[in-house]
């Protein structure tokens, strides 16, 4: 995902910037028109690219949400751990039943952890979808009506 926001960012400024140089080169109207209605078209794809990188970011966090995944640590990598806590002097001495309701109460939390990052990144994926949005939908009105920018 980060390659794809770095490759939406990094493109539109490169052509941005060559077709200021250009535009600068030749002042004729026929020039500034197209750069113009270039520009125009960045804006379009630079906020369309964000619009669509939200919405999979929204499917993305919407699916952690409903399903998180999984922990990782097996109930017999974290007894072992408390051993070697024990051992260290770090620990207490725990029963069966103990350790097993403490691995039971940390899944629970991971659990929980996960599905509270899934909310927050589905908020901060609106934000991709609802701050473009209005600028993608002024400017093709734009270009539909023949006005560049």
């Amino acid at each position: 995902m980060f390659a794809f926001g770095l490759l939406t960012t990094i493109l539109p400024v490169i052509v941005i910037v060559f077709v200021i140089a250009v535009a600068v080169k030749n002042k004729e109207r026929g020039e500034e028109y197209m750069f113009r209605h270039l520009y125009t078209y960045l804006v379009l794809f630079a906020t369309l690219m964000m619009v669509i990188g939200g919405g999979i970011s929204i499917f993305m966090a919407t699916a952690d949400l409903v399903s998180p995944p999984g922990y990782y640590q097996t109930y017999q990598e974290f007894k072992t751990n408390k051993q070697y806590e024990k051992e260290a002097g770090k620990g207490e001495s725990l029963s069966e039943a103990e350790l097993k309701a403490e691995y039971e109460m940390m899944v629970e939390d991971e659990k929980a952890r996960q599905k509270n990052n899934a909310k927050n990144q589905l908020i901060k994926s609106l934000g991709f979808i609802i701050i473009p949005l209005p600028i993608f939908l002024y400017f093709n009105r734009m270009r539909k009506r023949g006005e560049p920018a």
